[in-house]
């Protein structure tokens, strides 16, 4: 009786369909520079590909020149790709608060404006959901002196920055590496965040 009923476990083991790998999931956040928050994103395990671009702005195909200039609506962004399996969306958003600095609505660092302000961009309302679990819970644990100023909204449009925006860091280290340095990012999150 046993060796029959361990045949047709194995029998339906093997006539059950395969698993499927879930389905790779898209986050999208503000953060400045979207060189720097590519890079901090590029090395977190389970994230699949990340990309440059504008998001939630007001012209068709916008350019650098015409975001960086500002009056067009669009923030500096990036968007990633993430196994949800390898990474939450969870660790994705800690990722991002410890790589911005949330008191600062008016951009990031040295750079000034809309265009550089930070945000997270919800694609569902679990990611909605959940962001704001994560900006409650920072605002209770007050680690700062000023208020947490990052908004959580809605992604209406995106749009990927020209080419050579894509892996900034990795292509142009000596460049990317001298321009987030003199703009203050690395001693900045290491006063609001310490070291990590």
């Amino acid at each position: 009786m046993a060796v029959e009923l361990r045949a047709l476990l194995l029998a339906a083991l093997f006539a059950a369909p395969p698993l499927l790998a879930a389905e790779p999931q898209t986050a999208t956040f503000a953060g400045g520079c979207f060189w720097c928050v590519e890079q901090a994103f590029d090395e977190v395990d389970g994230v699949l590909s990340t990309t440059s671009g504008y998001a939630n702005g007001e012209t068709d195909s916008p350019s650098y020149k015409q975001v960086s200039a500002g009056g067009t609506g669009y923030t500096e962004a990036l968007q990633l790709q993430y196994d949800p399996e390898q990474v939450s969306y969870e660790t994705l958003l800690q990722v991002f608060w410890h790589n911005h600095d949330p008191t600062d609505g008016g951009g990031q660092f040295c750079d000034r404006g809309d265009q550089y302000r930070p945000a997270i961009f919800y694609h569902t309302e679990q990611q909605k959901h959940l962001a704001e679990l994560s900006l409650k819970a920072l605002r209770a644990n007050r680690p700062f002196a000023k208020a947490v100023v990052t908004p959580i909204e809605p992604l209406k449009v995106f749009h990927p920055a020209e080419e050579y925006h894509q892996d900034y860091h990795s292509k142009n280290p000596i460049r990317y590496n001298f321009y987030k340095y003199n703009c203050g990012r690395p001693a900045r999150l290491e006063t609001l965040w310490g070291k990590h």
